[in-house]
């Protein structure tokens, strides 16, 4: 291609009016390389970013102080009521013998049970839950089972279409 030609598919651009189609090409490739150079140098400083966690300390300082205010608060509710049931044990305990008597006092053939205490509606909501329970674990754990471990057994195809699959292969070829 002679360079008239040239500059003549160039005609109706202002740009690319006095360049060869090569220099062209070189000028596109050296804008895409210039713009894949910023877009790296942007994705290395956002994973810098992303892995500073000096820089998500400062940005999150507030949550931070709350949450570890709210863990502080919570294990000490937690250790104050460990003490408070520590130093009521004796008293809780006499209280379970003396409902333990009144029940054998009430029922002496049902002296180790308290099947009053609970309704038979509360039980048997509490067992269909339960049930419920087990059954959507199983259902769950089974799904698991079987989108990690691939299955063992190999389908069988019948003869008749093993065979005409290889006459259909066979009329392509």
């Amino acid at each position: 291609m002679s360079q008239a030609s040239e500059t003549e598919t160039h005609a109706d651009h202002a740009i690319t009016k006095r360049m060869g189609d090569r220099e062209q090409v070189e000028q596109t490739a050296d804008r895409i390389r210039d713009e894949l150079l910023l877009t790296l140098e942007e994705l290395d400083r956002r994973r810098t970013r992303a892995t500073d966690v000096r820089y998500h300390v400062n940005q999150n300082k507030d949550l931070l102080i709350t949450v570890g205010a709210a863990a502080l608060v919570a294990v000490g509710l937690g250790v104050g009521f460990a003490i408070y049931r520590a130093r009521h044990h004796d008293e809780r305990v006499r209280r379970m013998r003396r409902k333990a008597l009144e029940r054998a006092w009430a029922h002496p053939d049902r002296v180790a049970t308290s099947i009053e205490d609970k309704p038979l509606g509360a039980e048997l909501g509490r067992k269909v839950v339960m049930i419920f329970a087990t059954s959507l674990a199983t259902a769950v754990a089974r799904n698991s089972i079987q989108t990690l471990v691939p299955s063992r057994t190999v389908t069988q195809v019948p003869a008749d279409k093993v065979t005409k699959v290889t006459v259909e292969k066979n009329k392509k070829s």
